[in-house]
């Protein structure tokens, strides 16, 4: 609940954005102004690390709005979950800082769909995020690709994952959800 007004205005504003023919390719880069507020801010007066995904999410939604894949998704009732992701700090943003986040989808692998996410201050790159998001259906199951691509189309001009991004997310994967996982140390 801590991004829920924001969240609402990200929504209200990226579907006026779109009426007014300010839509996006599924490849494009989004971007949103932020201000860092105090609800934002950690015990050292800065952005909390946590906060940083929160505020990355009102990107998404802006681009899953604008691009038209929210409507698309819903409308087969179809929905994402992030399955993993990794974010890199390099400044801190401070009490009534502005910052654009930056959004756009970099590509896939065989279940998932990769975006980035930059928190910018005047073309500066502060903190970036990799996402790795899994289509699922309220039906139960997941969406393939070819589904996916099929119904929405499959642009030809998504970069290349890098290869990091691919061993990265096959480091951190967990087991599914119906194989047993126990939290087990090791010493």
């Amino acid at each position: 609940m801590n991004v829920i007004w924001r969240t609402l205005l990200v929504v209200l504003s990226a579907r006026r954005r779109s009426r007014r023919g300010q839509t996006l390719a599924p490849t494009a880069v989004g971007r949103i102004r932020l201000t860092t507020l105090p609800t934002d801010l950690d015990i050292l007066r800065h952005m909390n690390n946590g906060r940083y995904l929160s505020l990355f999410d009102l990107g998404r939604w802006d681009l899953l709005i604008r691009t038209g894949l929210f409507d698309a998704m819903k409308e087969r009732g179809w929905y994402a979950v992030v399955s993993s992701e990794t974010i890199t700090f390099r400044k801190s943003l401070e009490l009534w800082q502005r910052f654009d986040v930056e959004s756009r989808f970099i590509g896939h692998d065989d279940k998932a769909l990769f975006l980035e996410h930059r928190a910018v201050v005047d073309g500066e790159v502060y903190a970036k995020v990799i996402v790795r998001a899994r289509m699922l259906r309220r039906t139960g199951g997941t969406v393939s690709h070819e589904e996916f691509f099929g119904a929405l189309g499959r642009p030809d001009d998504v970069p290349g994952v890098e290869d990091w991004i691919h061993d990265w997310a096959a480091a951190s994967a967990l087991p599914p959800t119906k194989a047993p996982a126990p939290s087990v140390w090791a010493d």
